[in-house]
């Protein structure tokens, strides 16, 4: 290990560099360093890059979402050791608080979504992880890195979507957005049995996408059929019992209030770009609607983990386009720009 490394770094708003950084170092006893084996490009990482983030801090190294192999600890640190596989948690979280003790912690007091936004992250060669014990899970023998890839974010995101939405055998699912999240949304909905899981994108080539994968019975394509209409008829006029937003396009929220049945669930996955949202509550007066939002509580990496050894969760298929770090660059412009069918990039220190 050297005294420098190659890192993806958020410099000024509107740019990401590749840089000549420190090598990080123990700064805590519970902190771990982790060598990085594979980091994944996400959407906040292009939501940092153009200001949609506002505590993002400039300089910072990216990266949130990191597999790698723990190369020293700190003497606080009980359940890691030297070699062992890990992914990183997105979230920092000390496990004591108020929040931590409850499961929610995205709201941990001490930390929340800390790496690769006010934190150095992961797209580098080495990785500093705070409260290694909770923010480190092992990966199981016989799990690839890049099975594992996802674990940390993404799939976190859809594992917790999932559960929110209190879904039941025999239900109908809905998932507005076929990128990355919405697909492990899906998936993880795929484990509680509904009847139909129906994907909705503008995207024909991500829908096949996940009817080819298995992450959806039904697709929809709504810059051309109507929504509503058509899951209504699926459904003998009700509507989706149960619809995950995980698009945050500009009319996805209403279409996500107006396409779920009076008493179903809205869970709100997405992070909308643009802040206002209309809330007619005159119109959805007597439909009953529970809507739930906001981040992740990436409180189950273990689980899903364990899922994924078993066979009953696969987002490999999620990776299409893999790179270099030092070509890092490239690969945020095409997945920027949504091309060659991109769905996931991962980058190889």
């Amino acid at each position: 290990m050297g005294n420098t490394m190659k890192a993806v770094v958020f410099s000024k708003l509107g740019e990401i560099r590749l840089e000549e950084r420190p090598v990080p170092v123990i700064r805590h006893p519970k902190d771990a360093i982790v060598r990085v084996t594979m980091a994944a490009i996400c959407s906040s990482d292009i939501h940092i890059k153009h200001g949609m983030i506002a505590r993002a801090k400039e300089g910072v190294i990216l990266g949130h979402e990191i597999v790698g192999e723990v190369v020293e600890t700190g003497p606080d640190v009980c359940k890691l050791k030297k070699g062992d596989r890990v992914t990183v948690n997105n979230e920092t979280f000390c496990g004591e608080c108020f929040y931590c003790k409850r499961g929610y912690v995205n709201n941990c007091v001490n930390g929340g979504w800390m790496l690769g936004c006010v934190e150095d992250g992961g797209q580098a060669e080495y990785v500093r992880v705070a409260y290694a014990d909770n923010c480190c899970d092992l990966i199981p023998d016989g799990v690839s890195d890049e099975q594992a890839m996802l674990v940390g974010d993404v799939l976190a995101t859809g594992f917790w979507a999932a559960e929110i939405g209190e879904l039941h055998p025999g239900d109908t699912a809905v998932v507005l957005g076929a990128g990355p999240t919405g697909l492990c949304t899906s998936i993880c909905a795929r484990l509680y049995s509904p009847a139909r899981l129906i994907s909705v994108d503008i995207s024909d080539e991500r829908l096949a996408f996940a009817k080819r994968h298995g992450y959806a019975d039904i697709t929809i394509n709504s810059s051309r059929e109507d929504v509503e209409e058509i899951v209504k008829s699926l459904t003998d006029g009700r509507g989706a019992d149960r619809l995950f937003e995980c698009a945050g396009g500009k009319n996805t929220f209403g279409m996500a209030w107006q396409t779920t049945r009076p008493s179903g669930i809205v869970c709100l996955v997405a992070h909308y770009e643009e802040d206002p949202q209309k809330l007619p509550l005159r119109r959805m007066y007597g439909k009953n609607l529970v809507f739930k939002t906001g981040g992740v509580h990436a409180n189950a990496c273990a689980k899903t983990l364990d899922l994924i050894k078993e066979g009953k969760l696969d987002t490999a298929p999620l990776i299409t386009h893999r790179y270099a770090l030092k070509d890092a660059l490239e690969g945020y412009r095409l997945f920027e720009n949504q091309e060659d069918g991109v769905i996931k990039v991962v980058l190889t220190p």
